[in-house]
């Protein structure tokens, strides 16, 4: 089975995971001084298997990395090619593997490609953008950028619009021209022969816009952003796509063990047919993230329908995956907030995440229960937040530097932080919770451990249920002899539960109430008693 398959990925924020330089900017050394935090091979560590890097090329930082100025080098804020193949090495060496962040759509404004086509109309990489005249002296249609603003940017210079689906400082690449995808899939092959494991393609599904280039129909809709209220039939899932992901499929796959995810831009509350289709025939991308999760309520129906379409969508061919929080997203433990029940859905979350049939995901800090805080208006970075202050926080609040201990800076730098650090990381950090067995980094770590020893949790069947009063989702995990039962109560009070008929229960080994790894035989009874925010791994 392939490591993408049964391993569990981690997420971090390059900039604000481990600064070793002082700057208050994480760096690559600092991932590499953590690396035995995430595995060092013995159970006493995380225990992932992957890393997933947001951006680390060299960039202007308009958009923190997603405006890229050189895709075959790093940018010196995170140190150079010399530390990221030590980085590589080091990792290999703990069996961690390592994805890097595509960014393709668009490149910085800066890009030497970039510059040599806005130089003239007649560069021999004019055509490698988007360029169009104007239309009535005006943009040659009505498509919005995402963070605010026309998707259309005239030049003075040259006569014409060029477009971005971002900011002004990241115009788009022109996929319909040969010569982009040449150049692209050179750059992917440079990082493959480097031993790069895998790619997370961003917003894989705006590479191609209409050929027509037709207006996208607006709607009723009471969002903040005009760009919410147009429907992107336009701008957006175009049929051309597929045949560059299966040409990408092939050129990545001769590579033994390589890998891409997708993250497909999608509006609330996400259709998980849209993402299942960047899967092909299993011939496209290895697996498109499925973001509905990040739009779903608190409830047990909520998430058991968001499971059980996304297992039909796919079906038994290709792979799904999970994830509850990332970069762009307030992180899950804020959008669950209870006042009493925090650690409690927390716990519930990470069983529920860890146990899915498919690949979990997660975001750094989300094993300490890091929230998502507003940052004040005046250490503001990023651009989605400034430009919709004060409607829209941004995503600064779910960027904040990792918590490591509860000294100064939690641990994360000894300069000042590029981001203020999150309020309460004196009670949660790595250090703190690392000392108690009870801890919700105890609990990740105890679920990833027995994950990695169990078939039937990474590579098994999935059966799904609720209970009557739609309080209880869980599911059932089999594979040859070995079976598990995941029972979680959503509800904030207590709950009976009757155990299914064909159940035949032995024993509990998770329980987010008790600590450690349990050996403790259930109760003979079919009704058990589960308290709020209850669950437990049942050995079947």
């Amino acid at each position: 089975m392939s490591w993408w398959k049964d391993g569990v990925v981690y997420q971090i924020y390059p900039r604000s995971f481990q600064d070793s330089n002082g700057d208050g900017i994480g760096d690559l050394q600092g991932i590499i001084d953590r690396l035995d935090y995430l595995n060092d091979g013995t159970e006493k560590s995380l225990g992932i298997d992957a890393i997933w890097l947001s951006p680390i090329y060299p960039s202007p930082m308009y958009d923190f990395g997603y405006d890229i100025s050189d895709y075959e080098s790093i940018d010196s804020t995170f140190g150079d090619l010399k530390i990221f193949q030590k980085l590589l090495k080091e990792a290999h060496k703990r069996k961690i593997k390592i994805i890097m962040d595509l960014v393709v759509n668009h490149t910085s404004h800066l890009h030497p490609w970039f510059l040599d086509s806005r130089s003239s109309k007649k560069s021999g990489k004019r055509d490698w953008y988007i360029w169009k005249d104007p239309v009535d002296g005006k943009e040659p249609n009505n498509f919005l950028a995402t963070f605010g603003g026309k998707a259309w940017t005239f030049d003075e210079k040259t006569g014409q619009y060029y477009y971005h689906s971002f900011l002004t400082e990241q115009p788009d690449l022109n996929w319909r021209n040969p010569e982009v995808k040449e150049a692209i899939f050179k750059m992917i092959q440079f990082w493959l022969d480097m031993g790069v494991d895998g790619f997370r393609l961003d917003v894989v599904n705006l590479y191609y816009k209409d050929a027509q280039w037709r207006d996208n129909p607006s709607r009723i809709f009471k969002g903040i952003r005009p760009f919410d209220r147009m429907v992107h039939i336009y701008d957006r899932d175009q049929p051309e796509m597929h045949e560059l992901l299966r040409d990408l499929r092939t050129l990545v796959d001769k590579k033994k063990d390589r890998m891409t995810v997708g993250e497909v831009m999608m509006d609330p509350p996400g259709k998980v047919e849209i993402p299942a289709s960047y899967y092909g025939n299993n011939d496209e991308l290895h697996m498109a993230f499925n973001f509905a999760f990040l739009y779903s309520f608190w409830g047990a129906s909520n998430f058991k329908k968001v499971v059980d379409e996304w297992e039909a969508a796919l079906g038994e061919d290709n792979w799904p995956n999970y994830t509850l929080s990332n970069h762009d997203f307030r992180r899950h433990i804020t959008r669950y907030h209870t006042r009493k029940l925090d650690m409690e859905r927390a716990k519930l979350t990470a069983l529920m995440l860890l146990t899915l049939r498919g690949t979990p995901f997660l975001y750094y800090g989300e094993e300490i229960g890091m929230e998502s805080e507003r940052v004040p208006k005046k250490d503001l970075q990023d651009p989605l937040g400034i430009t919709y202050w004060p409607f829209h926080p941004g995503r600064d609040s779910e960027r904040k530097p990792m918590c490591w201990d509860g000294g100064k800076n939690g641990g994360f730098t000894t300069g000042n932080p590029w981001l203020p650090l999150y309020s309460e990381y004196e009670n949660r950090n790595v250090k703190k919770m690392q000392e108690d067995p009870g801890s919700l980094w105890s609990f990740y770590r105890d679920i990833i451990h027995f994950r990695k020893k169990s078939k039937a949790l990474k590579d098994g069947s999935i059966v799904t249920g609720i209970d009557s009063s739609e309080k209880v989702f869980y599911f059932t995990r089999a594979k040859g002899k070995e079976k598990y039962h995941i029972v979680m109560n959503f509800s904030s009070e207590d709950t009976p539960f009757n155990l299914p008929e064909d159940w035949i229960p032995k024993k509990v080994i998770l329980d987010n109430y008790e600590p450690g790894i349990q050996d403790r035989t259930i109760v003979e009874s079919r009704d058990i008693h589960l308290k709020p925010c209850h669950a437990l791994l049942i050995e079947g």
